[in-house]
């Protein structure tokens, strides 16, 4: 038995307090001065209602999306917030208790029912949540926001109004999609999905939407799948989060993380099952590293291997003199991983939380490169031959390649993640920065900015402040790669009068320029975008 131990700084419990949707957009009041230059809209999602009625969500995955918008004009700052119109949050609010299972909320029969009409209606198939709570992305004109199912849901960015809800699986063959798509420059989207084919073979699809088209016809209607990975467990897929693009080539890291199908299909609604009841690992596989060409849609048929981690976020992948270099945030062991999505239980009790982390092995941020080409006669050879990397790959006489990463960041007892570059001009390209949020025994205290060449850091961090992921903001007319800003929206409850506020960062130093505080509190939030004036 473990005693309720919170947090040395408890009042991260604020980021998980049900909030208030407001009818129109609130002034937030500026200390500091807000760069002219920027314009445009911060727009960030994450849960904002924790219980229905008496019904508790008892996950931090659970909780139903609000959608957040700070926008910019003139130095001046507002700030709205809408919840997300998905079936899951409608259906709640009008039977007002919690009707579509979550990540870790099971929901219960409606109660009216007698057993007879109960038990008949689990039979009726996997009902899949749509609540839209992870990120907000662009396709055409259109915005998006999206979990990791085959529900992606558009809303208006400028009013936050949701418009329509969009089954992917009605398009292109996924049975969900990453919330972690890749946008090109020219508005082309790749994302990743598993696929469930012919006699539950497994594979995991990329798809492409195309840009806008002279035509205005919706991209989406134009989406197809432009190349299969393969699944190295029949009924057991990985857990995929996100993936590696560069001008060339798509990466995609198969984890030791599973989903166990058996357990999905068969005891979902007879036993109470949620998706997080369904994960299991298989760390006897390792982790597996595969390789396309994007524009031939082409495997390319090398076997690269790594002992298990497990991962959420790539940094960023590119291409070198023959080599892919991925840069990814790692988390090693599955029970690490696995106690950190049962432990962001909003029930949780720090105590064990913290007897977990310390338990396990440390997160790290890590480089891991991968030979093109090779030849066999450099069997037991590292095949690596870039100047700047310490990271190794050996190739092995079942022609495997065994690929050893050099660490770029590790702390003790801190996770660099929710990464972010200046992503428009150096995604799947030679960088040098790259900007995270800090995890203190999972709790986000600092903000991070990484030169992933020199491993120098530089950090922002307050008393009792708990930020979230930086967006970086280039100036517009930038001649470096951190001429810019970085954006967080910080809750610092008990600090001042003011619980919450839009931090904005010299992307150079991570010294404060400003911030835009409101007075109320803001829940936390996962992932967003800026959206240029």
């Amino acid at each position: 038995m473990y005693s309720q131990v919170e947090h040395p700084a408890g009042g991260y419990k604020k980021l998980f307090e049900t909030a208030e949707e407001l009818s129109s957009p609130v002034t937030a009041h500026v200390t500091g001065r807000v760069p002219t230059w920027l314009r445009g809209s911060l727009l960030r999602c994450g849960p904002g209602l924790f219980e229905v009625g008496a019904e508790p969500f008892y996950h931090l995955f659970d909780g139903q999306a609000l959608l957040h918008k700070f926008d910019f004009k003139e130095g001046h700052v507002t700030y709205h917030r809408r919840f997300v119109r998905s079936d899951a949050y409608v259906r709640a609010m009008t039977e007002k208790r919690i009707v579509i299972t979550e990540f870790g909320t099971y929901a219960y029969p409606d109660p009216c029912k007698n057993i007879f009409s109960r038990f008949f209606s689990y039979f009726k198939g996997v009902e899949v949540t749509d609540n839209a709570l992870v990120n907000v992305y662009p396709i055409g004109e259109d915005y998006y926001a999206c979990t990791e199912t085959n529900f992606i849901t558009r809303i208006n960015p400028e009013t936050l109004e949701t418009v329509k809800q969009v089954d992917l699986c009605k398009y292109v063959s996924v049975n969900g999609a990453t919330a972690h798509p890749h946008i090109e420059n020219d508005g082309t989207v790749y994302n990743i999905g598993n696929c469930f084919g012919k006699n539950f073979a497994l594979a995991y699809n990329i798809i492409r939407i195309p840009p806008l088209q002279a035509d205005k016809e919706d991209p989406i209607n134009k989406s197809e799948v432009v190349v299969q990975f393969p699944c190295s467990e029949r009924f057991k897929p990985s857990y995929v989060h996100s993936f590696g693009l560069t001008e060339n080539y798509i990466v995609f890291v198969e984890t030791p993380v599973k989903i166990n199908l058996f357990k999905f299909l068969s005891s979902w609604s007879l036993w109470g099952t949620n998706y997080m009841d369904c994960f299991e690992s298989n760390e006897t596989m390792g982790v597996w590293l595969h390789v396309a060409e994007k524009k031939k849609g082409r495997l390319l048929n090398i076997k690269y291997r790594t002992s298990a981690f497990n991962l959420f976020h790539h940094i960023n992948t590119y291409e070198d003199n023959g080599f892919l270099i991925v840069d990814l945030c790692t988390w090693k062991g599955f029970e690490f991983v696995y106690n950190y999505l049962y432990l962001a239980n909003l029930r949780a009790n720090w105590d064990e939380v913290k007897r977990q982390a310390e338990k396990a092995p440390q997160p790290e941020a890590r480089r891991y490169v991968l030979p093109l080409t090779f030849d066999k006669a450099n069997t037991g050879k590292n095949l690596v031959t870039l100047p700047y990397t310490t990271a190794t790959a050996t190739l092995r006489s079942d022609d495997t390649i065994w690929l050893e990463p050099e660490v770029i960041f590790s702390g003790p007892r801190h996770a660099f993640e929710f990464p972010q570059i200046n992503y428009k001009k150096y995604c799947g390209k030679p960088y040098t920065y790259a900007y995270g949020l800090g995890l203190n025994h999972f709790v986000p205290d600092k903000l991070c900015k990484l030169n992933v060449k020199t491993k120098e850091t530089w950090v922002w961090q307050e008393p009792d402040s708990y930020p979230s992921e930086p967006i970086f903001v280039s100036h517009p007319d930038a001649l470096e790669e951190d001429d810019g800003v970085v954006l967080s929206i910080v809750i610092s409850p008990g600090v001042g009068p003011k619980p919450a506020y839009l931090l904005i960062l010299s992307a150079k130093d991570m010294s404060e320029v400003a911030r835009a505080e409101v007075e109320m509190n803001i829940p936390v939030t996962f992932h967003g975008m800026f959206k240029r004036a």
